[in-house]
């Protein structure tokens, strides 16, 4: 479905290269749940965007179906079924979710039942929500979930989302993990995760740890998180006696 072929990714710093990102290979197949975790400044956002469009590697290709969409535009990697959901999604006062839903959907207006079936995906009711605005009124949470609707009415099939516990409460997050599990149990779309959160990285197929702009560790999340947490413990010497 998607192949990384040795992505590399360079910015300039006091006119010289930095190199951010570094041979990196990766597959994704249909309907997988792929995590990124790892230390923060070690890639793993850079490397989503690259894949949304939203940063152009520096080299090495990026194959979506079997084409060759390295220099495609976010629009049309969008028009292919990638879609991104942001840490922050933007709040847009004066728009309603009804409006986000049909902008998403593109083609026609949306009924209140495919609204309703949209937004009932993700845990929120249409008679609640529909006519309400994206504005500061609502939470942190059911903005990520609104955010998370629009995407299903992208009808994506490559679904990213960075770090979508960020800055929401406890109950939201619940609510959250619950709904990438649903996604993940009826949906052949894959989707990306950028987290640190152990529940999270629990509904995965895949772990992939990145750090130092490479890819460390692969595999199950039983097989991966125990390396997780013995690196967060090394050089600690309370943590490692297992004390608090």
């Amino acid at each position: 479905m998607l192949e990384l072929k040795h992505i590399g990714y360079d910015v300039s710093e006091n006119g010289q290269d930095k190199e951010i990102l570094r041979d990196i290979s990766l597959t994704v197949s249909e309907g997988e749940l792929l995590v990124f975790t790892g230390p923060n400044g070690g890639g793993k956002t850079t490397l989503a965007r690259v894949i949304m469009g939203l940063a152009q590697p520096t080299r090495g290709q990026i194959i979506w179906n079997g084409q060759d969409i390295t220099n495609a535009s976010i629009t049309e990697r969008a028009r292919l079924g990638i879609s991104y959901g942001f840490q922050q999604p933007p709040r847009f006062k004066g728009l309603t979710v009804r409006d986000l839903l049909n902008v998403a959907a593109g083609d026609k207006p949306l009924s209140k039942d495919k609204c309703c079936a949209y937004l009932t995906q993700v845990g929120l009711c249409a008679n609640d929500y529909l006519e309400r605005e994206v504005d500061t009124s609502l939470s942190g949470g059911e903005v990520k979930r609104i955010e998370i609707a629009t995407v299903l009415a992208r009808n994506a099939k490559l679904m990213i989302f960075d770090e979508p516990e960020a800055g929401i409460d406890l109950w939201s997050f619940a609510r959250l993990t619950d709904t990438f599990a649903a996604l993940h149990g009826r949906s052949d779309a894959a989707m990306i995760i950028i987290s640190h959160q152990e529940r999270i990285i629990s509904l995965a197929d895949r772990v992939i740890v990145v750090g130092d702009g490479q890819l460390l560790h692969s595999g199950k999340p039983d097989e991966i998180l125990p390396e997780i947490l013995s690196d967060t413990r090394a050089g600690c010497p309370v943590l490692e006696r297992g004390g608090v």
